[in-house]
């Protein structure tokens, strides 16, 4: 009983992990996305290049914060993996490799074809 009680809350707490981190991923996009469009707005808008420089070092301050916190959460994955062996759910995966739930699986794919489809 005790071990059904023990997967169950790391399948939940996996689930959760994955959701926080497709999250992030996300952000980190629409940031990188929203920073990529500032200079084209201001040429669009035919303004000088002095023009909106200290939003767009804002923007990329707020980006490097991002990807810090990500680095963050990447190093939150590793311990909670480390705390799923010392439990003894070893057999149990934390999204390593092809692990993750199918559906986000799927979006992350499918993100990373969008934003390649976007940089071509």
């Amino acid at each position: 009983m005790m071990l059904k009680q023990r997967q169950n809350a790391a399948k939940h707490l996996a689930e959760k992990l994955y959701a926080a981190e497709h999250a992030l991923d996300e952000a980190i996009c629409k940031m990188a996305d929203l920073i990529g469009y500032m200079p084209i707005a201001r040429i669009d808008a035919n303004l000088s290049a002095v023009v909106g420089q200290d939003a767009i070092s804002e923007a990329a301050e707020t980006l490097s914060a991002m990807v810090g916190s990500r680095g963050h959460l990447v190093a939150t994955h590793h311990r909670l993996a480390e705390t799923r062996d010392q439990v003894g759910l070893q057999a149990m995966a934390l999204g390593s490799g092809d692990m993750k739930p199918p559906v986000l699986a799927e979006e992350t794919v499918e993100n990373i074809v969008n934003m390649v489809d976007r940089a071509a």
